[in-house]
Protein backbone atom coordinates (compact mmCIF):
# COMPACT_ATOMS: atom_id res chain seq x y z
CA UNK A 1 0.00 0.00 0.00
CA UNK A 2 1.30 3.45 -0.89
CA UNK A 3 2.37 5.70 2.01
CA UNK A 4 3.56 9.28 1.82
CA UNK A 5 7.28 9.35 2.64
CA UNK A 6 9.95 11.89 3.45
CA UNK A 7 13.22 11.77 1.56
CA UNK A 8 14.71 10.04 4.62
CA UNK A 9 12.44 7.08 3.87
CA UNK A 10 10.21 7.58 6.90
CA UNK A 11 6.44 7.36 6.44
CA UNK A 12 4.55 10.63 6.88
CA UNK A 13 1.69 10.36 9.42
CA UNK A 14 -0.96 11.51 6.97
CA UNK A 15 -3.75 9.61 5.25
CA UNK A 16 -3.46 9.04 1.51
CA UNK A 17 -6.12 11.16 -0.13
CA UNK A 18 -6.91 12.33 -3.65
CA UNK A 19 -4.74 14.03 -6.25
CA UNK A 20 -5.99 17.26 -7.78
CA UNK A 21 -4.14 17.72 -11.07
CA UNK A 22 -3.59 20.74 -13.28
CA UNK A 23 -3.70 20.45 -17.07
CA UNK A 24 -1.91 22.79 -19.50
CA UNK A 25 -0.14 24.91 -16.90
CA UNK A 26 2.87 25.56 -19.16
CA UNK A 27 2.44 27.40 -22.45
CA UNK A 28 4.98 25.30 -24.37
CA UNK A 29 3.34 22.03 -23.27
CA UNK A 30 -0.11 23.18 -24.38
CA UNK A 31 1.39 24.17 -27.72
CA UNK A 32 3.23 20.87 -28.25
CA UNK A 33 -0.12 19.03 -28.02
CA UNK A 34 -1.94 21.66 -30.09
CA UNK A 35 -4.16 22.64 -27.18
CA UNK A 36 -5.44 26.14 -26.46
CA UNK A 37 -3.92 28.13 -23.60
CA UNK A 38 -6.41 28.00 -20.71
CA UNK A 39 -7.84 31.16 -19.21
CA UNK A 40 -8.35 29.46 -15.85
CA UNK A 41 -6.76 26.32 -14.35
CA UNK A 42 -7.90 23.07 -15.94
CA UNK A 43 -8.60 20.67 -13.04
CA UNK A 44 -9.06 16.92 -12.87
CA UNK A 45 -8.78 14.35 -10.08
CA UNK A 46 -6.99 11.05 -9.55
CA UNK A 47 -8.12 8.71 -6.74
CA UNK A 48 -5.75 7.31 -4.11
CA UNK A 49 -5.62 4.03 -6.07
CA UNK A 50 -3.60 5.92 -8.70
CA UNK A 51 -0.74 6.55 -6.24
CA UNK A 52 2.46 4.51 -6.45
CA UNK A 53 6.10 4.98 -5.52
CA UNK A 54 8.29 6.24 -8.34
CA UNK A 55 11.41 4.53 -7.00
CA UNK A 56 13.02 2.02 -7.28
CA UNK A 57 10.65 0.66 -9.96
CA UNK A 58 7.09 1.17 -11.10
CA UNK A 59 4.96 -1.03 -13.29
CA UNK A 60 2.73 -0.26 -16.25
CA UNK A 61 -0.07 -2.35 -17.73
CA UNK A 62 0.83 -2.63 -21.41
CA UNK A 63 -2.67 -3.90 -22.23
CA UNK A 64 -4.01 -0.41 -21.58
CA UNK A 65 -1.92 1.04 -24.41
CA UNK A 66 0.98 3.48 -24.65
CA UNK A 67 1.85 5.24 -21.40
CA UNK A 68 3.21 8.76 -21.72
CA UNK A 69 5.15 10.50 -18.95
CA UNK A 70 4.39 13.99 -17.65
CA UNK A 71 6.85 15.11 -14.96
CA UNK A 72 5.41 17.53 -12.42
CA UNK A 73 6.11 19.38 -9.19
CA UNK A 74 3.87 17.89 -6.47
CA UNK A 75 2.55 19.54 -3.30
CA UNK A 76 1.54 17.55 -0.21
CA UNK A 77 -1.30 19.07 1.82
CA UNK A 78 -0.70 19.05 5.58
CA UNK A 79 -3.67 21.10 6.79
CA UNK A 80 -7.17 21.55 5.41
CA UNK A 81 -7.50 24.18 2.69
CA UNK A 82 -10.94 25.64 1.97
CA UNK A 83 -12.21 28.60 0.01
CA UNK A 84 -11.85 30.64 3.22
CA UNK A 85 -8.17 29.82 3.74
CA UNK A 86 -6.29 33.10 3.35
CA UNK A 87 -2.73 31.74 2.95
CA UNK A 88 -3.07 28.26 1.43
CA UNK A 89 0.68 27.85 0.81
CA UNK A 90 1.18 27.77 4.59
CA UNK A 91 -0.93 24.57 4.67
CA UNK A 92 1.48 22.67 2.41
CA UNK A 93 3.73 20.33 4.40
CA UNK A 94 5.84 18.79 1.64
CA UNK A 95 7.04 19.24 -1.91
CA UNK A 96 8.16 16.51 -4.30
CA UNK A 97 8.12 15.44 -7.93
CA UNK A 98 6.18 12.80 -9.78
CA UNK A 99 4.91 11.47 -13.07
CA UNK A 100 1.33 12.01 -14.21
CA UNK A 101 1.03 8.98 -16.49
CA UNK A 102 -1.32 9.35 -19.43
CA UNK A 103 -2.77 6.90 -21.94
CA UNK A 104 -2.32 9.45 -24.71
CA UNK A 105 -4.13 7.66 -27.54
CA UNK A 106 -7.12 6.96 -25.31
CA UNK A 107 -7.14 10.53 -24.03
CA UNK A 108 -7.22 11.82 -27.61
CA UNK A 109 -10.19 9.58 -28.40
CA UNK A 110 -12.06 10.65 -25.26
CA UNK A 111 -11.46 14.35 -25.96
CA UNK A 112 -12.71 13.94 -29.54
CA UNK A 113 -15.90 12.35 -28.22
CA UNK A 114 -16.40 15.02 -25.56
CA UNK A 115 -15.98 12.44 -22.80
CA UNK A 116 -14.18 12.79 -19.44
CA UNK A 117 -10.48 11.87 -19.23
CA UNK A 118 -10.54 9.58 -16.20
CA UNK A 119 -9.87 6.34 -18.08
CA UNK A 120 -6.75 7.88 -19.60
CA UNK A 121 -5.57 9.80 -16.55
CA UNK A 122 -6.84 8.24 -13.30
CA UNK A 123 -6.13 4.53 -13.76
CA UNK A 124 -4.31 2.48 -11.10
CA UNK A 125 -0.65 3.46 -10.81
CA UNK A 126 -0.98 6.65 -12.86
CA UNK A 127 0.50 8.97 -10.19
CA UNK A 128 4.12 7.90 -9.58
CA UNK A 129 5.47 9.94 -6.68
CA UNK A 130 8.86 10.67 -5.15
CA UNK A 131 9.32 11.12 -1.44
CA UNK A 132 8.56 14.62 -0.18
CA UNK A 133 10.82 17.28 1.29
CA UNK A 134 9.39 19.07 4.32
CA UNK A 135 8.49 22.65 3.43
CA UNK A 136 10.22 23.99 6.56
CA UNK A 137 12.94 26.17 5.09
CA UNK A 138 11.52 25.95 1.54
CA UNK A 139 10.04 29.19 0.22
CA UNK A 140 7.19 28.01 -2.01
CA UNK A 141 6.57 31.53 -3.28
CA UNK A 142 10.08 31.57 -4.78
CA UNK A 143 11.19 29.78 -7.95
CA UNK A 144 11.39 25.98 -7.69
CA UNK A 145 12.68 23.77 -10.49
CA UNK A 146 12.58 20.09 -11.34
CA UNK A 147 14.02 17.84 -14.05
CA UNK A 148 13.21 14.48 -15.61
CA UNK A 149 15.56 12.12 -17.44
CA UNK A 150 14.74 9.09 -19.61
CA UNK A 151 17.64 6.76 -20.38
CA UNK A 152 20.12 9.48 -19.33
CA UNK A 153 18.54 12.04 -21.69
CA UNK A 154 17.09 15.18 -20.14
CA UNK A 155 13.48 15.25 -21.34
CA UNK A 156 11.77 17.85 -19.18
CA UNK A 157 12.82 20.88 -17.15
CA UNK A 158 10.18 22.84 -15.29
CA UNK A 159 10.23 25.92 -13.08
CA UNK A 160 7.41 27.45 -11.09
CA UNK A 161 8.21 30.80 -12.72
CA UNK A 162 7.23 29.22 -16.05
CA UNK A 163 3.77 28.22 -14.85
CA UNK A 164 0.73 30.01 -16.25
CA UNK A 165 -0.96 29.78 -12.84
CA UNK A 166 1.37 30.01 -9.84
CA UNK A 167 1.14 27.75 -6.79
CA UNK A 168 -0.81 30.05 -4.47
CA UNK A 169 -3.30 30.88 -7.21
CA UNK A 170 -3.76 27.18 -8.00
CA UNK A 171 -4.55 26.33 -4.39
CA UNK A 172 -7.08 29.14 -4.09
CA UNK A 173 -8.76 28.10 -7.36
CA UNK A 174 -8.89 24.41 -6.38
CA UNK A 175 -10.35 25.23 -2.96
CA UNK A 176 -13.28 27.04 -4.58
CA UNK A 177 -14.49 23.62 -5.74
CA UNK A 178 -12.67 20.90 -3.80
CA UNK A 179 -11.68 21.10 -0.14
CA UNK A 180 -8.06 19.97 0.13
CA UNK A 181 -7.54 17.72 3.14
CA UNK A 182 -4.40 16.47 4.89
CA UNK A 183 -2.84 13.74 2.73
CA UNK A 184 -4.17 15.12 -0.57
CA UNK A 185 -1.65 16.09 -3.22
CA UNK A 186 -1.65 18.67 -5.98
CA UNK A 187 0.11 17.80 -9.25
CA UNK A 188 0.86 21.24 -10.64
CA UNK A 189 1.23 20.62 -14.39
CA UNK A 190 3.94 19.48 -16.79
CA UNK A 191 6.35 21.43 -19.01
CA UNK A 192 7.06 20.58 -22.65
CA UNK A 193 8.85 17.37 -23.60
CA UNK A 194 6.26 14.69 -22.78
CA UNK A 195 6.70 11.34 -24.48
CA UNK A 196 6.27 7.57 -24.48
CA UNK A 197 7.55 5.16 -21.85
CA UNK A 198 8.94 1.74 -22.74
CA UNK A 199 9.54 -1.34 -20.60
CA UNK A 200 13.11 -1.27 -19.33
CA UNK A 201 13.48 2.53 -19.45
CA UNK A 202 15.69 3.97 -16.73
CA UNK A 203 14.28 7.20 -15.35
CA UNK A 204 15.32 9.91 -12.93
CA UNK A 205 13.58 12.83 -11.25
CA UNK A 206 15.25 15.72 -9.46
CA UNK A 207 13.87 18.55 -7.36
CA UNK A 208 16.14 21.60 -7.26
CA UNK A 209 19.61 20.63 -6.05
CA UNK A 210 18.43 17.47 -4.30
CA UNK A 211 19.84 14.09 -5.21
CA UNK A 212 18.28 12.45 -8.26
CA UNK A 213 15.68 9.75 -7.61
CA UNK A 214 16.17 6.76 -9.93
CA UNK A 215 13.59 4.29 -11.25
CA UNK A 216 13.00 1.66 -13.91
CA UNK A 217 9.85 0.87 -15.87
CA UNK A 218 8.66 -2.71 -15.59
CA UNK A 219 5.70 -4.63 -17.00
CA UNK A 220 2.83 -5.25 -14.60
CA UNK A 221 2.18 -8.98 -14.22
CA UNK A 222 -1.17 -9.98 -15.67
CA UNK A 223 -3.73 -11.30 -13.22
CA UNK A 224 -5.07 -14.79 -13.88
Amino acid sequence: MYQHKWVSGEAIPLPVGKAVCIGRNYVAHAQELNNPIPESPLLFIKPSSAFCDFSPVFMINEQLGEHHYEAELVLLVGETITAQTEEPLSSISGVGVGLDLTLRHLQTQLKAQGHPWERAKAFDGSACLSAFIATEGVELSHALEFKFWQNDQLRQHGETDMMIFKLGHLLKEIAQYFTLQPGDIVMTGTPQGVGKLSIGDTLALQLGDCEKVQSQVQSRPQQL
